[in-house]
C-alpha cells in the first residue's frame, strides 16, 4: 500500500478522495491554484503546493509541475479525481516515466476510449450496441450538414475528446447543425484543446443510463449495477440516482455484460464507466467510456458499501479484488443531486462572488455531503460552478426522494445564487416521482427557467401562518403574546389571519374555516427554522431583508410582509414600480469574459444574429439580438470582465 499520494485536483473531489486517504492511513499532498490558495482541499491535505495562476490552463493541466510536485514531496502515487489530467494518456506515460503510480487505468484504455471516433470503432468490434452516425472527423461546417442529412435529424453533434456535457450540440435543421458545428468545435477546443467532432442520430426521448464498472490487473472485472443520470441541463447531470426506476433485470444483465465485454477488450483496470443511451422500448447504445471516477460515483457507493476511491487506491496498488459478481450487493436506493453556483432564472447560468453563508444539511443517516468549499469560499469564474454534492439513501425511492427534499431545505447557502430551490421542485414533480425521465426533462417541464415552485392554496396558507408565527417570535420575544388580527402580504395578495396562543411556543392562526397550529423554538436571526405545522415537521429557511421575511420550503419561494390590517389596507393602495426599458441593450446574462464581439457602432443586424459571445467556468454563452436594429453604442470590449446585466451593446 502507498504511504502518501498526491492528489492532481481540486475542490469536492480533491476533499473526498482525501477522506478516504486519512481512512487508510496514507498521507496526501494537494496542489493549488492563485485561486484556491485558502481553499478546503489545501487546509485539508498534509501538504500542499502551489503550482501556477488562476486558470486551469497555467496550473490543473500543467503536467510537469504536478508531478514534480509529486517528486518534491515523496509521493508514490497520483489520483487524478476527475475532469483536468484524468483522462490525458499522455500524463499517465508522464506519471510512469517518472517512477510514480497513475491511481487509475493504463495509458492505451485511457486513449482508445477518451477519443470518441476510436471508441465507437472499439465497442462495435466488442458487440457493444452503437447510435447510427457517421463515425469520422469533419472538417468543415458544410460537410457537417451534408453527414447529417444523410443520417437523419435531429442529430447530436459531439466532440470527441469531449466530457461533461462539454462540446454537445442537439441541431434539428441545417442552419442549427452549421451553428452546432462551430460552437461544439469552439468549445471543445477551450476545454479539451481538441477541435474534432463527430455526428450521430438523436434518439428522441432518451434517458441515460451508465454502469459502474471495476476491474483489478489480475484479469477480474465487474459491474456494480446502474446509475440513471437523465435529469440533465445542457448535457450536464444535475440529478442521478441508483438502481434506474425504469431498467428490469433482464435489460441490467445484458447492459452489465456489454459495459465488462467493452473494459476487457481494452485491458480496462480501475474504476470507470460505461455509459449508455435507452430509448422507451429499453434498447440501449453505447455513449462513451468514462475512464475515470465519476461525479455520480457515491449514489453506487450507498448502495452497495463499496469505496470506490479505495478500491482504485488498491488495484493501482497491485491488490486484487477479493469478491466475484455475485458478491456485489443492491441495497436500497441512492439519489445525489448536484449544487451549482447557478441562476435558473436565467437559464442557469453560472453564479460567482463568495459564500457568504454556507451551512450544510446536520449529519442524520442516509444523508451525505461531498463539497470542498466553506463558508467564506470563493466561487471562482474560473472552474467548474458545483458547490456540492448532496446524496440521500432510503429503503425504497419514495424513501429516497422524501430525504433528499428534507436535506435540501437544511442546506443554507448564501451570497451567491444557487439551485436548490429547483432542486426540490424537481423532487417534487409528479413526473420525476414516477420515474418517467429523459434527457429532456428540464428542457420539457421547465422550458422558461425556474423562479421558483408555485404555492397551491394549502401551501400558501401554510407559509402565511409560518411567515407570521416568525414575526409574532421576533416582535413579542418575551412578552406574552395576545390575541391579534394580522395580514400576510405575498406579492400583493393578502391573507388575513387571526393569531393566539396555543401552548408554549405554539400559536394558533384562524384562516377564515381553516386553522393552522404551528410551534417552534425558532429565534430572530437563525437561517432556519424548524417548526411543525399542524403536528408535521417543516424546514424553513428564513431571511429578513428590511420588513420582508424571505423563505424557502421544498422548492417555493415566497416573500412574505406580516402587517396590522390597517397598514395592509394602505399596502393594497400602493403603485406597482415598472421595471425599467432595457430592451434596447444586449446584457450579459451572467459574469465572465467577454470573448467576442461581432458588432460595431453602426451595424445593422437582423433578430437572432449573433452579436457577442461570453465565456464563464468553461461555458461559452453566444448572445443575439432579439430584434432587428442597428448599433448605436458599444459599452464594453472583448477582454472585458462582465458582471450580471452590465451593458454590452446598445442599439437605436
Amino acid at each position: 500500500m502507498f504511504e502518501k499520494i498526491l492528489i492532481a485536483n481540486r475542490g469536492e473531489i480533491a476533499c473526498r478522495i482525501i477522506r478516504t486517504c486519512r481512512r487508510l492511513g496514507i498521507a496526501t499532498v494537494a496542489v493549488y491554484s492563485e485561486a484556491d490558495a485558502g481553499a478546503l482541499h489545501v487546509r485539508m491535505a498534509d501538504e500542499a503546493v502551489y503550482i501556477g495562476g488562476a486558470p486551469a490552463t497555467e496550473s490543473y493541466l500543467l503536467a510537469d509541475r504536478i508531478i514534480a510536485a509529486a517528486k518534491e514531496t515523496g509521493a508514490q502515487a497520483i489520483h487524478p479525481g476527475f475532469g483536468f489530467l484524468s483522462e490525458r494518456a499522455s500524463f499517465v506515460e508522464a506519471v510512469k516515466e517518472a517512477g510514480l503510480v497513475f491511481i487509475g487505468p493504463p495509458a492505451p484504455a485511457i486513449a482508445a476510449m477518451g477519443d470518441k471516433i476510436e471508441s465507437k470503432r472499439l465497442a462495435a468490434k466488442a458487440k457493444v450496441s452503437t447510435v447510427p452516425g457517421y463515425i469520422g472527423e469533419i472538417a468543415t461546417a458544410e460537410e457537417a450538414v451534408g453527414i447529417a442529412e444523410e443520417v437523419g435529424l435531429p442529430v447530436m453533434i459531439k466532440a470527441s475528446a469531449g466530457g461533461g456535457g462539454k462540446g454537445m450540440r442537439i441541431a434539428h435543421s441545417a442552419a442549427e447543425v452549421r451553428d452546432g458545428f462551430r460552437s461544439a468545435q469552439n468549445e471543445a477546443r477551450s476545454s479539451f484543446g481538441d477541435e474534432r467532432v463527430f455526428i450521430e442520430r438523436y434518439v428522441d426521448q432518451p434517458r441515460h443510463i451508465e454502469i459502474q464498472v471495476l476491474a483489478d490487473g489480475h484479469g477480474n472485472c465487474l459491474y456494480l449495477w446502474e446509475r440513471e443520470c437523465s435529469i440533465q441541463r445542457r448535457h450536464q447531470k444535475v440529478v442521478e440516482e441508483a438502481p434506474s426506476p425504469f431498467i428490469d433485470e433482464e435489460t441490467r444483465k445484458a447492459m452489465g455484460a456489454q459495459a465488462v465485454a467493452l473494459s476487457q477488450a481494452v485491458g480496462y483496470q480501475s474504476a470507470g464507466t460505461v455509459e449508455f443511451i435507452v430509448d422507451q422500448h429499453r434498447n440501449f447504445y453505447f455513449l462513451e467510456m468514462n475512464t475515470r471516477l465519476q461525479v455520480e460515483h457515491p449514489v453506487t457507493e450507498m448502495i452497495t458499501g463499496l469505496d470506490l476511491v479505495e478500491w482504485m487506491i488498491r488495484i493501482a496498488a497491485g491488490e486484487k479484488l477479493p469478491f466475484g459478481q455475485a458478491d456485489i450487493r443492491r441495497d436500497g436506493w441512492a439519489i445525489e443531486s448536484r449544487v451549482y453556483a447557478e441562476d435558473p432564472a436565467r437559464g442557469f447560468l453560472p453564479s460567482i462572488g463568495r459564500l457568504q453563508r454556507y451551512q450544510e444539511p446536520p449529519e442524520a443517516e442516509g444523508v451525505r455531503v461531498d463539497s470542498g468549499v466553506t463558508e467564506g469560499a470563493e466561487i471562482s469564474m474560473y472552474y467548474d460552478p458545483m458547490i456540492a454534492k448532496l446524496v440521500t439513501w432510503g429503503l425504497d425511492r419514495d424513501a429516497a426522494i422524501e430525504r433528499h427534499q428534507d436535506a435540501l431545505d437544511r442546506f443554507y447557502v448564501r451570497g451567491i445564487h444557487h439551485n436548490m430551490a429547483f432542486l426540490s421542485a424537481v423532487m417534487a414533480h409528479p413526473r420525476f416521482r414516477e420515474g418517467r425521465l429523459s434527457t429532456d426533462f428540464i428542457a420539457e417541464e421547465f422550458p422558461e427557467g425556474f423562479s421558483g415552485r408555485e404555492l397551491s392554496r394549502p401551501e400558501q396558507q401554510a407559509m402565511a401562518a409560518i411567515a407570521a408565527f416568525l414575526h409574532l417570535r421576533q416582535s413579542t420575544r418575551d412578552r406574552s403574546l395576545e390575541r391579534q388580527d394580522l395580514v400576510v402580504e405575498f406579492d400583493r395578495e393578502q391573507i388575513a389571519l387571526v393569531a393566539e396562543p396555543a401552548g408554549r411556543n405554539e400559536i394558533r392562526f384562524g384562516l377564515g374555516d381553516e386553522v393552522v397550529v404551528v410551534a417552534g423554538n425558532w429565534w430572530p436571526g437563525e437561517p432556519l427554522a424548524e417548526v411543525r405545522v399542524n403536528g408535521r415537521p417543516a424546514s424553513v429557511q428564513v431571511d429578513r431583508v428590511g420588513p420582508y421575511l424571505h423563505m424557502w420550503h421544498r422548492g417555493a419561494v415566497a416573500a412574505a410582509l406580516v402587517l396590522r390590517p390597517e397598514v395592509a389596507a394602505l399596502s393594497a393602495l400602493m403603485p406597482i414600480k415598472e421595471p425599467p426599458d432595457l430592451s434596447k441593450y444586449v446584457l450579459s446574462p451572467m459574469p465572465g469574459l467577454l470573448v467576442a464581439l461581432k458588432v460595431d457602432v453602426g451595424t445593422e443586424v437582423k433578430m437572432g444574429e449573433e452579436v457577442a459571445v461570453v465565456e464563464a467556468m468553461k461555458m461559452e454563452n453566444v448572445l443575439r439580438a432579439l430584434a432587428d436594429g442597428k448599433v448605436k453604442a458599444i459599452h464594453a470590449e472583448p477582454g472585458a470582465s462582465l458582471s450580471v446585466d452590465q451593458k454590452i451593446v446598445e442599439f437605436e
